[in-house]
């Protein structure tokens, strides 16, 4: 019996989850270290949702 595959998550989905899932992680997290960690990575996925944004929408042109 094969296994059913799902379907393949695009890059900017796969971002959108974690930050989404992260995000309610912290929310439940008390301040502390921990805290900061996770927000530090939500931070990190925020960037790089702008910059694939950009390098799609700009066709990877330079910056005037």
């Amino acid at each position: 019996m094969q296994r059913k595959r799902s379907i393949p998550h695009s890059f900017d989905e796969r971002l959108a989850a974690e930050k989404k899932q992260l995000e309610e992680q912290a929310a439940l997290l008390p301040p502390g270290s921990v805290k900061d960690v996770v927000l530090r990575k939500i931070g990190q996925l925020n960037t790089a949702i702008q910059v694939n944004a950009l390098l799609k929408s700009s066709g990877s042109r330079s910056p005037e």
